[in-house]
């Protein structure tokens, strides 16, 4: 999904307190990785503008591949 993303993740892990869920991981995201952030929703609105009129590619919106994302590697560890 963008670079490092293991060691974003990881590093965002050991900066939660309390219960670890999907949730909170989001949110502790935002918060200490807005640049990240800010990059992966622009290049989705850069290929969601690149597309020929009428042609529909399956590309998921940006939260719901972040919490995607976070599912797997949580359910990993």
């Amino acid at each position: 999904m963008f670079i490092d993303q293991e060691q974003i993740f990881k590093d965002v892990l050991s900066k939660l307190e309390g219960k670890i869920n999907e949730q909170s991981f989001f949110n502790k995201f935002l918060e200490l990785y807005p640049d990240v952030w800010k990059k992966h929703k622009t290049n989705y609105s850069k290929f969601n503008r690149s597309k020929q009129f009428g042609q529909t590619i399956p590309l998921p919106k940006p939260e719901v591949s972040l919490r995607k994302a976070i599912r797997l590697w949580l359910q990993k560890q």
